[in-house]
């Protein structure tokens, strides 16, 4: 990790322990864990306009007459070429 052993890492953790503080360093580290699940969150959802995409999939699907409930675009997709052929 960076070129760091062991001893670095607690000397370092040591140092921003003894500026911040502890009841601070617990802030500290809740606020990282929440932005990290937020970045997670927010990098899973897809993009507006992957769903618009998947939303013209889906309404080209009705009107060639193919179900699409509980089906993954993907499965809609693979209907939708078989279906042409």
């Amino acid at each position: 990790m960076f070129g760091l052993g062991w001893p670095e890492l607690v000397l370092i953790l040591a140092i921003v322990l003894l500026i911040f503080g502890g009841s601070r360093l617990k802030d500290l580290a809740k606020g990282i864990g929440e932005s990290v699940r937020e970045f997670k969150k927010a990098s899973s959802e897809p993009s507006p306009k992957e769903k618009e995409e998947e939303e013209s999939v889906i309404e080209a699907a009705k009107k060639m007459g193919i179900r699409t409930e509980g089906k993954t675009v993907k499965q809609i997709l693979r209907e939708m070429s078989e279906t042409k052929s």
